[in-house]
């Protein structure tokens, strides 16, 4: 591993005790709520603030341990903040170049090299413009050069995509994920997306309270998730209990029935699309059927996301106009029914 980081941080009330590697080639995305310590743990991989404890390590050179503190101008690393924070009063090669001439480069040199970063990204024809003079994409991909052009070890990215419009936001996360493709070190990005972790990053650490939640792969994470929170970026609806047999019994009360047999501790994870509504109890015999109030309701794309509350809590996603024809508002009471199928059961 290229990078091994332990980062132990205390920023007032919020304990940070975050510990994870990265690999040479491979983007590692920390991803979390705003306020669980990521830009922190970023933070003091760039050298900008001091950790209480733990270590930074990069190719067996120490960064940070109890006895050493190396200042971040010494790091071998490139960083691109969430507002690129270009030099104004500086053309955008001159931006590029500038890790370069601060190391000592001579200006001819350092030009010479930001230039063809410059064209990479996308910028050719606009080295002798000023920041001002540029759209938040164009900058992003200048900061993005500025932060590459040194062929740094640690390439770090804090929420790089968050500043932008969503359809320029399209197009540069897809630009990132070539040249991180083709980046050689280890990578760090931070974010609170969790598109821009899923679509970038070969692995994903979930931080929550200042402590890794989860770990894996994007696939292993939407697939799995371990907390609430998780559970509600990549859209699920999660249930923890106690499996017994072809039921789960949810410790916040209800019963679950599911396709396979469970046992011990587990979760119970259900999709807001397998969620079906009704304003009178189903027909039949349904395995999976509550009663629920509708307590709130948003446009979520082409559906209404309904948020259910009850004996066994649950989001739906439902039509416009299905909505609309069961005359669904908050308050509303709804029975609710999923087939034991389309419920995943794995081990807490």
């Amino acid at each position: 591993m290229t990078l091994d980081a332990h980062v132990v941080v205390q920023r007032g009330s919020l304990g940070v005790d975050v510990e994870f590697s990265v690999g040479d080639g491979e983007v590692l995305a920390v991803l979390g709520p705003n306020g669980a310590g990521k830009s922190t743990v970023l933070r003091v991989l760039a050298g900008l603030l001091p950790a209480d404890a733990g270590r930074v390590v990069v190719d067996q050179d120490v960064w940070d341990s109890a006895d050493r503190h190396v200042p971040a101008h010494q790091r071998s690393l490139g960083m691109v903040f969430q507002d690129h924070l270009l030099f104004p009063h500086l053309s955008i090669t001159e931006n590029v170049a500038f890790g370069l001439r601060s190391r000592g480069m001579r200006k001819a040199t350092a030009r010479a090299t930001a230039e063809p970063w410059l064209d990479r990204v996308g910028l050719a024809d606009l080295g002798d413009r000023r920041p001002g003079e540029l759209s938040g994409g164009q900058a992003q991909r200048a900061a993005l050069a500025r932060a590459l052009v040194g062929d740094p070890r640690v390439l770090l990215l804090d929420e790089p995509l968050s500043a932008l419009d969503a359809r320029t936001r399209l197009a540069v996360r897809a630009e990132l994920h070539r040249h991180l493709s083709d980046y050689a070190g280890s990578a760090v990005l931070v974010t609170h997306d969790p598109i821009d972790a899923m679509a970038l990053a070969d692995r994903v650490v979930v931080v929550e309270d200042g402590r890794v939640v989860q770990a894996g792969t994007p696939a292993e994470i939407a697939r799995r998730p371990r907390t609430d929170y998780v559970a509600r970026l990549v859209g699920l609806v999660l249930l923890p209990g106690t499996g017994a047999g072809a039921q789960v019994a949810l410790d916040g009360g209800g019963l679950v029935a599911v396709a396979e047999d469970a046992a011990g501790p587990v979760f119970a994870a259900i999709r807001p699309e397998s969620v079906a509504l009704y304003l009178e109890r189903p027909a039949g015999s349904p395995r999976n059927v509550w009663p629920l109030r509708l307590v709130a309701a948003t446009p979520h794309g082409s559906v209404v996301r309904c948020d259910l509350d009850g004996e066994v809590p649950l989001t739906a996603d439902v039509t416009a106009t299905s909505f609309a024809e069961l005359g669904l508002a908050p308050g509303v009471a709804v029975w609710a029914s999923v087939k034991a199928s389309e419920i995943a059961v794995y081990d807490r």
